[in-house]
């Protein structure tokens, strides 16, 4: 199992792969790819000369490419240029999505001003207060709940309508959470009208 093969067998072996012609590429033979333009040739080689010659240096670069990153997103976010949103608010289905919420109104968005509101009331000791503060809290929370149901049921069906071969998953949550916000806060920043049709 383990032993030396025998004198006879490796000549065998090699008259086998000698008799055998050695195949090499014809110098007319195409490559596989094309032989790049000087220019481009060069510009490659300036770029691989670019690259830093020490951590610090490419830590510093790291960071610089990162900034600019973030800076193209904030813009994108502010003015809805689809190429340098995040990933998350990204595609026709998204873009569908917030359009939908933002040509309409939601008790939604109006939580936080009508919680800081309620928390305020809430504070006053006067007898009956206490009872109607729990009473208005109630009615905002069961009013959100039912207008966020009714948006994601209409909503998944105008999605489905409209992308009926595209993935919509996550789509009717990230409107939800989008109607969370109120429209002047929102990101990216809303690009239709109240009441225009998306």
């Amino acid at each position: 199992m383990f032993r030396s093969r025998s004198k006879d067998e490796q000549a065998a072996t090699t008259k086998v792969t000698a008799d055998q012609p050695q195949q090499t590429r014809d110098p007319q033979a195409p490559k596989g790819r094309p032989t790049p333009k000087r220019s481009e040739a060069q510009t490659q080689r300036r770029s691989l000369a670019k690259t830093p010659a020490n951590r610090k240096d490419a830590t510093k670069r790291a960071r610089e490419a990162r900034r600019a990153d973030l800076a193209r997103q904030r813009q994108a976010l502010a003015g809805g240029d689809e190429r340098y949103l995040p990933a998350r608010d990204k595609g026709p289905v998204r873009r569908f999505a917030r359009d939908y919420v933002d040509s309409r109104f939601s008790v939604a968005e109006y939580f936080l001003p009508l919680a800081v509101v309620i928390l305020v009331l809430s504070m006053v000791r006067a007898g009956a207060m206490q009872s109607y503060v729990l009473l208005a809290w109630m009615v905002v929370i069961v009013l959100i709940v039912i207008n966020s149901l009714v948006l994601g049921v209409q909503l998944k069906r105008q999605l489905r309508k409209r992308f009926p071969d595209e993935n919509l998953r996550g789509a009717v949550a990230y409107a939800l959470m989008r109607t969370l916000q109120m429209r002047r806060l929102r990101l990216p920043k809303p690009q239709v009208k109240r009441g225009e049709r998306p």
